[in-house]
């Protein structure tokens, strides 16, 4: 099931490695002499059937000196080619005695494996489409995130990274900085504490809150005191009831983005928009893994104590957007309540909205509706 909530209290694939002009240039002039010497006057049959290869592809074995995403840069690749061309002969007997000279392996045939699992770049824009399909496998308790995009994300907080702060207006820089890292602060409590996601209170993300602001701290103690459909602690922190599963492991990935700007009230805007995907299973004994990815989107600001009734250093949160994939909608508690392959689903928790993929980055879950939905994969 997927479920939003949303408050308002007043969202390239890893380049190779080409092996540089400066390093062939002094391969060729370290060795040059020394193999022309040594190597006999007939290729191996290895060294003939990579030059008729190259011959008759007319390009160079796939992975050599292409650019970031892949593709060959025209440009560069000339040059390459200008410089490699000559002594072919020499370049093709050293790729016979050891293919793994060659950026990618193409003989190996290992290069798209190690890529699937490399981990991605920093998000530093909004996603435009969700991630492409992963492979259909199924999660186990040795590869909890087997199947899903999740697998190439950050683990835990080195996903939370912080831009560099600056000054923005009147804001001095170190006010900026604070700002961040209280934001980041309240994340990592609220979504990555091991204890808060087992249910335990989130004394440090409470903590950077602002208490002077009204309603905020006292609805979010209510809600941990006593959930309930108006005071729903999930709006805020991800917490799972520890009866019922536990975390596989200790990695919670992690992808998403910080930025911030000059707000209102003398003050600098942070936003944060952050995707968790948490993989679990049931305390029963089963070894039955699924996942429940839950996404964040909050703007918090730090406003001037100087100019304003506020408690020096706090935050004040200005919104706050909650979308939880795979988490029963008919429960109230506190707790989300993932949905195993093997469970039937609760007959009270007809979906009414459309199915999601909780792994979409790209969708503005601010403005979606709230009611219960399915998602497309977890």
């Amino acid at each position: 099931m997927s479920d939003r909530r949303s408050e308002d209290p007043s969202g390239d694939e890893p380049s190779s490695s080409p092996i540089s002009d400066e390093v062939w240039e002094q391969f060729i002039r370290d060795n040059e002499r020394s193999i022309r010497d040594s190597a006999p006057k007939e290729p191996s049959a290895r060294a003939r059937m990579v030059t008729e290869r190259l011959k008759r592809e007319g390009a160079p074995p796939e992975g050599w000196r292409t650019g970031p995403t892949g593709t060959p840069k025209k440009g560069r690749r000339r040059k390459a080619w200008a410089i490699i061309g000559v002594p072919v002969a020499i370049a093709v007997a050293l790729v016979a005695m050891k293919p793994s000279l060659i950026p990618g392996d193409p003989f190996g045939g290992q290069s798209d494996v190690d890529e699937a699992a490399s981990p991605l770049p920093a998000e530093t824009a909004p996603p435009t489409t969700a991630p492409g399909a992963a492979d259909p496998e199924i999660p186990t308790l040795d590869e909890p995130f087997a199947g899903s995009p999740a697998l190439r994300w950050a683990d835990g907080e080195a996903g939370i990274v912080l831009p560099k702060a600056k000054a923005v207006g009147a804001v001095s820089k170190d006010r900026v900085e604070l700002a961040l890292q209280q934001t980041r602060k309240l994340l990592v409590d609220a979504n990555l504490n091991p204890k808060v996601v087992a249910g335990a209170r989130p004394v440090a993300a409470l903590s950077v809150l602002d208490p002077k602001q009204p309603k905020l701290i006292g609805d979010l103690n209510t809600a941990l005191r006593s959930p309930s459909e108006a005071h729903d602690p999930l709006s805020m922190f991800s917490r799972f009831d520890p009866g019922e599963v536990r975390l596989v492991g200790d990695v919670i990935k992690t992808r998403g983005r910080i930025t911030f700007k000059k707000g209102k009230f003398d003050a600098v805007a942070v936003h944060a928009d952050y995707t968790f995907v948490y993989p679990v299973v049931r305390t029963d004994g089963s070894t039955e893994v699924t996942r429940t990815i839950v996404r964040r989107v909050i703007d918090t600001e730090l406003p001037d104590p100087a100019h304003y009734n506020v408690t020096a250093g706090r935050l004040m949160v200005v919104k706050y957007d909650e979308d939880a994939g795979n988490s029963a909608c008919d429960v109230n508690d506190g707790y989300l309540h993932p949905q195993f392959r093997s469970q039937a689903p609760s007959a009270s928790a007809t979906p009414t909205g459309p199915a999601v993929d909780p792994y979409d980055r790209s969708r503005d879950i601010g403005k979606e509706s709230g009611d219960c939905g399915t998602v497309s994969r977890t």
